[in-house]
């Protein structure tokens, strides 16, 4: 995953309200699919709840400007990551690569010669969502890319509930009283990136900008994050966005 883009704002309803109304009128079959298959309240116990990590590799930091390149999936849930059922496709760009997105995540012109435009595998992309909540590392790169990507394709919008792993470590490195003093004294913030979090819970290093790797590290961030902080009773409204 890259750094900052564009981000549109979020349903104002509830989130099951918002998924059910998207499951009515939404045009396009893939979407409508989608969203009725959301079944998920946000008195759902962490423990009962089936996950997906994603992560998306793009050509910049702009939402409106940059393209995606690749998608990464990883079914998991509290107990287990299903690694055996990722899903990872390459993408064409609707916008030219970007040398230093090239250098990040090392998706080549010839790498993408023969990759799909989204739209020719979008039912895939939604079916291994569907009936899942997604856990991201820092959420104004997948919903916004996804988003925008759906509004040039079908004039439809793609937003969906997620839990944000690095909104949970801003919790107590950014946000608490801790924090704050801290950099009231002048101390150095505290990194809530991906490998820097994960190092906090003994987490091995992988290799980063490889959208389904990247998708396995938020996974066992999410598992170890839980385990640290949560219940496995904790519903996921108190940590869903």
């Amino acid at each position: 995953m890259m750094g900052i883009a564009t981000g549109r704002s979020e349903p104002q309803a509830s989130w099951p309200a918002y998924m059910a109304q998207r499951a009515r009128d939404a045009r396009d079959e893939r979407l409508r699919a989608y969203f009725a298959a959301w079944k998920l309240a946000p008195e759902t116990p962490l423990a009962d709840t089936p996950l997906v990590a994603l992560d998306v590799e793009t050509t910049g930091l702009n939402a409106s400007r940059h393209s995606l390149v690749s998608i990464g999936l990883v079914p998991f849930t509290l107990d287990r990551i299903l690694f055996s059922q990722r899903r990872h496709w390459l993408l064409r760009p609707r916008f030219p690569l970007q040398a230093r997105s090239v250098t990040l995540h090392h998706i080549t012109h010839s790498d993408l010669a023969k990759a799909p435009d989204l739209g020719k595998i979008l039912g895939e992309v939604l079916d291994g969502m569907a009936g899942r909540l997604p856990v991201v590392h820092y959420r104004a790169i997948e919903r916004s890319f996804l988003d925008s990507a759906l509004r040039y394709r079908l004039d439809e919008s793609l937003l969906f509930p997620v839990i944000d792993t690095m909104a949970l470590e801003a919790r107590i490195y950014r946000q608490s009283l801790l924090a704050r003093l801290r950099r009231w004294l002048g101390g150095k913030p505290v990194s809530i990136r991906m490998q820097e979090s994960r190092s906090r819970y003994g987490l091995p290093v992988y290799q980063p900008h490889h959208a389904v790797l990247d998708a396995l590290a938020t996974a066992e961030l999410f598992q170890a994050q839980v385990a640290t902080r949560f219940e496995p009773r904790t519903p996921i409204g108190d940590l869903w966005c």
